[in-house]
C-alpha cells in the first residue's frame, strides 16, 4: 500500500510541482491550502507525512505542527516543514515544536524526495 503524503501551501506552483513529484515517487497524493484546511485533511485523511509550510493563512505551520503534537491520534504523523524562513532560530522552532525535519526553500527536489522516504522508511 502506498504512503499517504499530504501537501500543505498556499503558493500554487509549489503545491503542483510537490503534488507531481510525490505521485511520481508512488505516493497517494492530498493538498490543503491553509492551515486550517491542514488540521482537517490530518485529521480525516490520517496522512503518513505532511509537507508543511509555515507561512500560511489562518493558521501557520508552527501551530498546525503543535496542534498535530497535542492530539494523541496524530502525534505519530510525520512533518516536513518547509519555508523560505530557513533561519537558525525558526529551525530550531520547527524542531522544537515536533518536527522532523526542515528544509530551506530553496530546496533540492532530490534532497526532498530523499528526506521523506528516508522518514517514511523506504530508502532513497
Amino acid at each position: 500500500m502506498s504512503k499517504r503524503v499530504l501537501i500543505v501551501d498556499d503558493e500554487p506552483n509549489i503545491v503542483i510541482s510537490l503534488e507531481f513529484l510525490m505521485k511520481r515517487e508512488g505516493f497517494e497524493v492530498s493538498v490543503a491550502h491553509d492551515g486550517a484546511e491542514a488540521l482537517e485533511s490530518i485529521r480525516a485523511e490520517r496522512p503518513d507525512l505532511v509537507v508543511l509550510d509555515v507561512m500560511m493563512p489562518k493558521l501557520n505551520g508552527f501551530e498546525v505542527c503543535q496542534a498535530v503534537r497535542a492530539d494523541p491520534e496524530r502525534a505519530a504523523t510525520l512533518i516536513v516543514m518547509l519555508t523560505a524562513k530557513g533561519r537558525e532560530a525558526e529551525m530550531n522552532k520547527g524542531l522544537s515544536l515536533g518536527a522532523d525535519a526542515y528544509i530551506a526553500k530553496p530546496f533540492s527536489t532530490r534532497d526532498l524526495v530523499a528526506r521523506i522516504k528516508s522518514l517514511l522508511g523506504q530508502g532513497a
